[in-house]
């Protein structure tokens, strides 16, 4: 371990909830994991394993664990949010206390979009300029195509968690207002988009749970941040965990009530077994979100609720906890190059004529622990190269203005469309013009990072203020 990490990790407040940090990395490693398994890739493209086994599909029960990520942001922004509420001065007059409350939100935003944007960004300028190359040099095909359509995909999730951010300050409000109910009404919102897509027939109207379904498993977060999940007490800014067993039965209920609900959806619905996208699939659990999925992030979320008191043992050990800080300061760096890096192996392999097995034969099993040893060494050294940019920069001494909240929200909006369309249209075609459809808008990959970068441009003006 490094000496900057032993001195974060021995400074550790005695009420951090060191438990939402291991659930933080751990779910980012295991959707990397999931998708150096899934990789079936042969000198003709790029396949997904599951739809060459069926069999495996129950394994992305376990293995489709975004909404945790998802759960632990709602508990972080709720956090993250109240502090900065508790720095303004007290006394306002109704008028000052919203012109503050545009302030902190302007100021919430550049906090929370520096740790995503500033590793994104270097990831699609770095990307971009590759791509851009490529191309002019009459390459793009084979495999280095795949490889430019598919290594932005994954930003679809950073786009998801810009629009958590930005609604944090809403819901919070109707968390604090509601509780369980604003809950409730998301998911009741979820429920009846399905009932209106698949009953009903009405064109268009899943793409609102992209919000319904995502929102819904944040809102557990700021459920948990009050202590409503039962798994422990509140103290200070964290939790002291409990091991009674009444502190477990909101938990049980998720995690039963969540895994019932998922099975029977599954089983009677039009819902399929994968709770990840497959190819060619007419219906999708993930894109967009279905009340399946939903389920599945219940059941999820009651699970780890349950092992809570276990693993903060374990984390009260200092080896174990100066391991989870190395890793948190370098997960959404290793998430962004994942997939470049399980793709550069297999484009070495491919380079040096060494024959790829099909996939899900006895020869593929045996050669995949190869590749992904190969693959964890290669996103080490990418890690190494990019770890820098997502340290955050300093926090600005400057007061955000009055008025800021709209501009820093406007940004924010941008960040969410550009990250969001370039997860969809990809890094090839870029000499062509190549488009995608968001929200029935033709996008571009160089209109994508405008809006992006513009974006968050105004965030961190908004954020910033003057001094």
């Amino acid at each position: 371990m490094g000496s900057a990490v032993r001195v974060l990790a021995e400074a550790t407040p005695a009420t951090r909830d060191r438990y939402v940090d291991l659930l933080r990395v751990g779910s980012l490693a295991v959707v990397v994991l999931g998708h150096w398994m899934m990789a079936a890739v042969t000198p003709d493209g790029v396949g997904n394993l599951l739809a060459v086994v069926p069999a495996l599909q129950p394994l992305t029960w376990l293995l489709q664990v975004m909404p945790v990520f998802f759960f632990v942001g709602g508990f972080s922004h709720a956090l993250s949010y109240r502090s900065l509420l508790r720095k303004r001065p007290g006394g306002l007059a109704a008028s000052d206390a919203s012109a503050s409350a545009d302030s902190v939100y302007a100021a919430f935003l550049r906090a929370r979009l520096q740790r995503l944007l500033r590793p994104t960004m270097v990831f699609v300028l770095v990307w971009g300029i590759l791509a851009l190359l490529v191309q002019l040099l009459g390459g793009g095909r084979g495999l280095t195509g795949v490889t430019l359509r598919l290594v932005t995909q994954p930003l679809w999730f950073i786009g998801i968690y810009l629009a958590m951010v930005a609604f944090t300050p809403p819901l919070l409000r109707l968390h604090e207002r509601y509780g369980w109910g604003a809950f409730a009404g998301l998911a009741g919102a979820a429920a009846a988009v399905d009932v209106l897509r698949f009953a009903a027939g009405v064109p268009y109207v899943e793409f609102l749970n992209f919000a319904f379904v995502w929102l819904a498993v944040h809102q557990l977060g700021f459920l948990r941040a009050d202590g409503r999940l039962g798994a422990g007490s509140a103290s200070g800014t964290g939790f002291a965990p409990s091991t009674g067993l009444r502190s477990l039965r909101v938990p049980a209920l998720l995690a039963g009530g969540g895994l019932i609900g998922a099975v029977v959806l599954v089983a009677a619905g039009p819902y399929p077994l994968s709770m990840v996208g497959m190819p060619g699939e007419k219906v999708s659990n993930m894109a967009p979100p279905t009340l399946a999925l939903l389920a599945h992030g219940l059941w999820l979320v009651g699970a780890v609720e349950l092992l809570r008191a276990p693993a903060a043992r374990l984390l009260a050990r200092p080896r174990a906890w100066r391991t989870v800080v190395a890793a948190n300061g370098v997960a959404m760096t290793a998430f962004l190059w994942h997939l470049t890096a399980m793709l550069g192996v297999y484009g070495v392999l491919l380079a040096l004529d060494v024959p790829l097995p099909e996939p899900a034969t006895a020869a593929w099993w045996a050669q995949t622990p190869l590749r992904l040893v190969a693959a964890a060494a290669l996103t080490a050294a990418l890690v190494a190269a990019f770890r820098t940019f997502e340290h955050p920069a300093p926090p600005s001494a400057a007061t955000p203005a009055p008025g800021s909240g709209p501009l820093a929200a406007l940004g924010a909006t941008l960040c969410l469309l550009g990250v969001l369309g370039l997860s969809m249209v990809g890094l090839g075609g870029l000499l062509e013009g190549r488009t995608a459809l968001l929200i029935a808008i033709p996008v571009s990959a160089p209109a994508a990072v405008a809006m992006t970068l513009g974006g968050w441009l105004l965030v961190e003006r908004a954020g910033r203020g003057a001094r």
